[in-house]
């Protein structure tokens, strides 16, 4: 070995020692015993998705999925940290330990499944779209050549990509830039959760869900989810889930969180799922 070539071994095993050149671990899942020991869970939710996961005026989380999540840190004996999220990142938020559970109306699909591992389910849902009154769409069919707003990493722009490519997708990271974008008129129509745009259409009168676009696609279930291989705290959760269903919890958050907003004659039971059976 000549000179110059001990020279770049031993800067490199310097470096290496310095961490320089060392390639980053994923962290990995935390235990019930290492959540317990932390005195807190770090569960990831939307921050601007109104009614299940927002930050009120007071600077709070409030909604379907936080009033879960503080159940969870409850029977846990701990504290909860509440870690926004985009739609796009929750499946990262898991993978590098930035969170223990993700609560952000995570749709269980087969792709996703692949990377994360989804507890038992607490919601059901369908795909809506919500568009202004005085233009109405009942059929996705009336968007082809049109534009249809959506959030990144969604089921919305999954579906919608798959089965109406005429559809120009105009894409957002952040709900409330996709909310703000259909009210400047810069698509024609937007889709997510039917659960969510109902909601958004009640708040907003100029604005309706169409019948025939109320339930589009298949009936999926929303779930927690950990990350992949985390079985002890996946155990846990599908545990918790199956004893809150005894006590009709969710429900009880429905009513809390959600009546309101539906109103007096709404059907819990078309989105709460109870014990995790659909």
């Amino acid at each position: 070995m000549n000179n110059i070539a001990k020279k770049i071994l031993t800067l490199g095993l310097a470096l290496s020692a310095l961490g320089i050149f060392s390639v980053a671990k994923p962290k990995t899942g935390r235990t019930v015993e290492q959540i317990k020991k932390s005195k807190t869970i770090k569960i990831a939710v939307f921050s601007d998705k109104k009614p299940f996961g927002f930050v009120d005026e007071n600077g709070e989380y409030q909604g379907y999925d936080v009033y879960f999540g503080n159940r969870i840190a409850k029977d846990l004996g701990v504290k909860v940290k509440y870690v926004p999220v985009e739609a796009a990142a929750r499946v990262e938020v898991l993978a590098t330990g930035k969170v223990d559970i993700v609560l952000a109306n995570f749709t269980v699909t087969p792709e996703r499944a692949q990377k994360v591992d989804f507890a038992l389910p607490y919601m059901k849902v369908a795909l809506g779209i919500v568009s202004p009154k005085k233009a109405l769409i009942t059929d996705p069919a009336q968007l082809n050549g049109k534009t249809l707003i959506v959030a990144k990493g969604t089921t919305a722009e999954t579906y919608f990509s798959k089965n109406y490519p005429q559809i120009k997708l105009l894409k957002f990271d952040q709900y409330s830039e996709a909310y703000n974008a259909l009210l400047d008129g810069r698509g024609d129509a937007l889709s997510t959760d039917n659960t969510e745009v109902l909601a958004w259409a009640i708040e907003n009168p100029s604005f309706a869900v169409g019948a025939g676009a109320d339930s589009i696609g298949s009936l999926d279930a929303i779930a927690p989810a950990v990350q992949k291989g985390n079985t002890d705290l996946l155990n846990w959760l599908n545990n918790e889930i199956k004893v809150l269903g005894k006590e009709r919890f969710f429900h009880a958050d429905y009513e809390a969180t959600l009546r309101s907003v539906y109103g007096k004659d709404s059907d819990a039971d078309s989105l709460v799922v109870e014990g995790g059976e659909l």
